[in-house]
């Protein structure tokens, strides 16, 4: 029954398509005595065109004529058909980028997955996740490591455990030299637990203002947190369980987090969290949430925030920065439609040179979602 509503169904997207098509060769011609010739088809529409009789065909090859599949049970068609007949999930950005998502789809099914971290970044980034590939198998480290790290901290991380084809560095100790801020495993440790600014809101503050609003902190998500490090801290010194949203932008770092016994989720900011609806104690948005994220982007990810807090939760704001005047007029009232408490709000100059030469500041805010909402 459910193979005859899928093959009915792909049916229909033929007849949509081929409407379509002939409308657009109708809206191409001009009547006139002396017509100009034919406008070609588009190359996008004839890959859709040739993708549902691809689809048409592995269905119909499998199909049972209808007397027969009237008098069998549905439970005797085979269950890797059924899933295999299905069309895999795509998002619709995706098709803005055609081409890109040409040279992603370009593999062969069965077999091992192209190695093409720097296509899939590109495609994410752009709004194209979930990604469609999905019937191959993805390559790993020819020597895996032997063994792991046991702490959260270790003193080095494996290299046997990345795919390193692709980066300029081939080594965690190149990346820690070269990139200390986001590959010194200890470098967000120290600011992470002292106070040396109006900025700053030491772990140990923020779990005793957590504990005093007795709303304890178990679950939680690191929005663009690197390699993992507030996470790390987090489980060390309080057995919070914190997931690390981060991209392979020019380094592993979703490997580096796995590789410190952590849970990385490589989502963008503009991907809907994989979470359900109000089971997070804790959402911190590290500096890669900042004034170069498109307004429309942050507005979505900060109602997503929304939903995935319980109520009662916090939001943490850690460095956030833009231009003073956008703060005051853009972002600040932006932050302001959620509705939250204003546990912390601290404002300070960005002195760095780009800070000031567009009179940029940082924002560090504390926020509680309100206990209930109706």
């Amino acid at each position: 029954m459910g193979f005859t509503m899928g093959l009915n169904f792909v049916l229909l997207l033929v007849m949509v398509a081929t409407n379509i098509l002939s409308l657009y060769h109708l809206s191409s011609t001009v009547q006139s005595p002396n017509p100009p010739p034919p406008v070609p088809v588009p190359d996008h529409l004839l890959r859709q065109l040739n993708t549902i009789r691809a689809t048409i065909n592995h269905l119909t090859r499998h199909n049972p004529s209808s007397s027969s599949s009237t008098a069998e049970p549905s439970s005797a068609v085979p269950r890797d058909l059924i899933l295999h007949s299905q069309i895999g999930p795509i998002a619709s950005s995706c098709h803005n980028h055609p081409d890109l998502l040409h040279r992603y789809m370009n593999y062969t099914p069965f077999s091992t997955c192209p190695y093409d971290p720097d296509l899939q970044e590109t495609l994410i980034l752009n709004g194209c996740h979930p990604l469609p590939r999905r019937r191959c198998f993805s390559r790993t480290p020819s020597k895996p490591p032997s063994s792991l790290p046991l702490t959260h901290f270790p003193t080095s991380l494996p290299d046997s455990g990345v795919i390193w084809n692709k980066y300029s560095c081939k080594s965690f100790a190149c990346l820690s030299q070269n990139n200390p801020t986001g590959f010194d495993l200890n470098a967000q440790r120290s600011s992470l637990q002292k106070y040396t600014s109006e900025l700053d809101l030491p772990l140990t503050q923020f779990m005793q203002l957590a504990k005093s609003a007795n709303s304890p902190i178990r679950l939680g998500i690191d929005i663009g947190g690197g390699t993992g490090t507030f996470a790390a801290l987090m489980k060390k010194s309080y057995n919070v369980t914190m997931l690390t949203t981060t991209m392979n932008v020019n380094a592993p770092y979703n490997e580096a987090v796995a590789l410190r016994g952590l849970v990385p989720l490589h989502v963008p900011l503009q991907q809907r969290f994989p979470v359900f609806d109000g089971t997070m104690d804790l959402v911190r948005c590290g500096r890669a949430v900042n004034r170069w994220i498109p307004l429309s982007v942050m507005e979505f990810m900060f109602y997503d925030v929304d939903r995935v807090l319980r109520g009662g939760g916090y939001l943490w704001v850690d460095r956030f920065f833009s231009k003073a005047v956008d703060l005051e007029k853009i972002y600040g009232p932006l932050i302001g439609k959620l509705g939250y408490k204003k546990v912390k709000w601290a404002v300070a100059n960005k002195t760095d040179p780009s800070g000031l030469k567009h009179g940029e500041v940082y924002l560090s805010a504390l926020l509680q979602k309100p206990v209930s909402k109706s």
